[in-house]
C-alpha cells in the first residue's frame, strides 16, 4: 500500500554543530556547515536541495560558532520556517537531535548531516519509510572507492542487520549516507543533556528490536569534512552537476 507524502508536514533536523577540527587548515573562520562553495555556504546549498522537495521546516542544531549560522539566517526571508537548537556543550549526533526535540513537532521527522551532501529523492525516501512501517530509515549508498567510511550491512526486504565503524570494507559495501527519518518514539533510545552518537550508541542498540531499513541511492555522496573531499566538493558543485527535484 502506498502512504501519501507530504514532505511540508515533516520537520527537517540539520545537524550542524561540529567544530570540524580535521576541516580547520581549509576553513578556521567560521563553523563547518558554513564552508564557502562557490560563494555560498554549503548549507545554504543543503538547505536548497532539500526544501526542493518540499520541505518547509527546519531545524538547524548549532554549537560551535553557531551565532555565525543563527545570524546569517535570521536575515534570510523565504518562505523556509528555520529554528535553532542550541548546545552550550558538544553533544554528539544523537545528543544534539535530543535536544532539539522540544521543537521537533513531526513524526516522522527527516534527520540530515550538515556536513556531508547525498543525491537522493527525499520524497521516495519518505514514501519508503512510510509503507515499509519503519521506525528509522537510514539512506545508503554504494562505498565506491572510499575506505574510510563506516559500513551497513543489509537483510531480507532491505531491513538493517549491523554496523561496521571504518573498517575498509570492499566496493560493494554500503555506506551512511547522512540522511535518516525517525518516528518521533525513537528519541525513547537517546539520553537527554549526555553526549551519544547515532553511529555508535544509538542504531547498534535499536536493530535488535525496532524495524530499521536502508533506503538505497545511487546518487552523488560527498562531504566536506577534510580539505581534500571540500576541495572536491568545490568542483562538483562548479559544474552543475547536481540536479534538484
Amino acid at each position: 500500500m502506498d502512504t501519501a507524502v507530504k514532505t511540508k508536514e515533516i520537520d527537517v533536523v540539520i545537524l550542524c554543530g561540529g567544530k570540524g577540527d580535521r576541516l580547520k587548515l581549509a576553513v578556521c573562520d567560521r563553523p563547518k556547515a558554513m564552508a564557502e562553495i562557490n560563494g555560498r555556504p554549503f548549507l545554504d546549498i543543503l538547505i536548497d536541495y532539500i526544501a526542493s522537495f518540499g520541505f518547509v521546516r527546519f531545524i538547524l542544531c548549532i554549537g560551535y560558532m553557531g551565532d555565525v549560522i543563527e545570524q546569517h539566517y535570521l536575515g534570510k526571508k523565504n518562505n523556509l520556517e528555520i529554528l535553532f537548537s542550541a548546545d552550550r556543550e558538544p553533544l554528539g549526533t544523537a545528543g544534539a537531535i535530543k535536544k532539539a526535540e522540544v521543537v521537533i513537532k513531526s513524526s516522522p521527522f527527516l534527520v540530515i548531516n550538515g556536513d556531508s551532501f547525498c543525491q537522493v529523492d527525499l520524497k521516495s525516501f519518505a514514501s519508503f519509510h512510510l509503507n515499509k512501517n519503519a521506525f528509522i530509515s537510514i539512506v545508503v549508498t554504494k562505498a565506491k572507492e572510499r575506505n574510510d567510511y563506516g559500513s551497513v550491512t543489509l537483510g531480507d526486504f532491505q531491513r538493517i542487520d549491523g554496523f561496521k565503524e571504518k573498517t575498509g570494507g570492499n566496493k560493494d559495501s554500503f555506506i551512511n549516507g547522512g540522511a535518516y527519518l525517525f518516528q518521533k518514539e525513537a528519541l525513547s533510545f537517546i539520553s537527554a543533556g549526555q553526549s551519544a552518537s547515532l553511529e555508535r550508541d544509538v542504531f547498534p542498540g535499536a536493530i535488535a528490536s525496532q524495524r530499521i531499513f536502508g533506503y538505497i541511492t545511487d546518487g552523488l555522496f560527498i562531504d566536506i569534512g577534510i580539505p581534500e573531499r571540500y576541495q572536491e566538493a568545490k568542483q562538483i558543485f562548479s559544474k552543475k552537476i547536481i540536479k534538484e527535484s
